[in-house]
């Protein structure tokens, strides 16, 4: 069955792309294999220069590739610009800081010479999402190849333009041959790339369930393993917090790319005395918020990915309102129109046992749950699952690093929104994952760290 594409904002079928056969993968395999020989001896000087390379494509293209984003996954096309952007960003980063974040440490012990030094690992398997089909990858292999190691993509079915688009940016660059491979596979052939021989390690970004799926195929086989998984971040709102600055950063915390963000806030813990002017404006600007074709620039939300996704957060909604929850704003799909769209959404009076307390909404809904005080409020951003991201609003800074250290969480901001960064790790506990991204933490998850002593 070939990959093909649907345009969200209409429902019509875009690009479809044949799949490839387990032998012709295996090939892949073993031929990218071969370039990891040649391309681990590389000097990080070569390996600069190409990264650089691809980081200019990606400013050149950068508006052909993100209409390709908006017409695949529906997002709104300034932020897709933004995030071709941001993929060039992290390519000049690891290109001008790879070589030192690499360097060989000395460790002063009782033999002559002592010392650590980081080898490539050998072809990494990345299994990436929809959401961020640019970034996710780049952020992954900046890094991954200017170790030394060659990657191996396996890509969301319903962006195969993008997948292409990646590998001919590698291509464009000069990257040798089968250093960088996007396959086209579906999920189904995951388990056996996994376990083969060749194959030296496995990262995912994706549901909590395909991260376990993965884990456990990753583990059954030793093979190393990072994977960055859902979130239901705590957006908390204490009652000191700088509530202008605040209330302007809340709706586009959680209606970035449609809602479909896996940092993106998701549950508004707010203290009592602020609550009711929270809710107050919070909804009237969700309520205010312009939904249409990703391609508008003027339209802020666009539509769902899939109608399958749209079909679960009406589930979750229509099951968080049965019991107990309130529909402040929005709640259902807009059926008016061809392709994926829900509304904007706010849920009020969300308490445990419901989906919009216990689960992660992909989508455009946001869920207000009220705190007795800041004790509560961090009570109720440690009840869940998750643990990738959260925010903490106050002007009280000690406070705020007393709850940061507290909150269970691989990420905290204090009056500022979750985003990703290249200078800082990235990812989560719990069932958020484990292992970390850019920065110097995650460009040394898939290296030997090897310890080298002269007696």
């Amino acid at each position: 069955m070939p990959l093909q594409s649907i345009n969200p904002a209409s429902g019509e079928k875009g690009r479809a792309v044949e799949t490839q056969s387990w032998t012709q993968v295996e090939a892949d395999l073993e031929i990218s294999r071969q370039a990891f020989l040649s391309w681990r001896k590389s000097e990080f000087g070569q390996r600069r220069g190409l990264l650089l390379r691809a980081a200019q494509i990606l400013a050149t293209e950068k508006g052909e590739l993100a209409r390709m984003m908006s017409l695949e996954m529906g997002k709104p096309v300034l932020q897709a610009r933004a995030e071709i952007e941001k993929c060039a960003a992290v390519c000049v980063h690891y290109a001008e800081n790879a070589e030192k974040m690499l360097a060989p440490e000395t460790v002063v012990t009782g033999a002559e010479t002592g010392y650590v030094r980081f080898d490539p690992l050998g072809t990494i398997l990345a299994v990436m999402p929809w959401n961020f089909p640019f970034w996710q990858v780049f952020r992954f292999a900046a890094p991954a190849l200017m170790a030394g190691n060659v990657c191996l993509l396996k890509h969301s079915s319903n962006v195969p333009g993008c997948a292409q688009a990646i590998d001919d940016i590698f291509r464009q660059a000069g990257f040798p041959d089968h250093v960088f491979v996007s396959l086209r596979i579906g999920p189904e052939l995951v388990a056996p790339l996994i376990a083969h021989p060749l194959l030296a390690a496995v990262t995912l970004t994706g549901s909590d369930q395909a991260g376990r799926r993965v884990a456990e195929q990753a583990g059954r086989n030793l093979k190393k393993v990072v994977l960055e998984l859902g979130g239901s971040d705590p957006f908390i709102v204490l009652a000191d917090a700088p509530l202008e600055k605040c209330l302007a950063t809340a709706v586009g915390a959680r209606m970035v790319n449609n809602g479909q963000s896996c940092i993106a806030a998701k549950r508004f813990i707010v203290e009592a005395p602020v609550l009711d002017h929270f809710r107050s404006v919070f909804v009237a600007a969700v309520s205010a918020l312009k939904v249409g074709d990703p391609l508008d620039e003027s339209n802020e939300v666009g539509p769902l990915a899939r109608a399958d996704l749209v079909d679960e957060l009406e589930r979750q909604v229509r099951e968080s309102v049965k019991r107990g929850a309130t529909i402040l704003v929005g709640g259902k799909r807009l059926s008016d129109r061809p392709g994926f769209y829900f509304q904007p959404t706010v849920l009020g009076d969300v308490g445990p046992g419901m989906p919009a307390y216990d689960e992660e909404l992909f989508g455009p809904v946001a869920a207000l749950i009220g705190a007795k005080d800041a004790a509560d409020a961090l009570r109720i951003a440690n009840d869940t699952p998750f643990g990738l991201g959260a925010s903490i609003w106050t002007r009280d800074r000690g406070c705020a690093e007393r709850m940061a250290a507290a909150i269970e969480a691989g990420m905290v901001f204090i009056n500022g929104m979750v985003r990703s960064d290249p200078r800082l790790p990235f990812g989560g506990i719990k069932a958020s994952g484990f292992g970390r991204e850019l920065s110097s933490y995650g460009i040394k998850e898939f290296v030997n760290i090897k310890t080298v002593v002269i007696a």
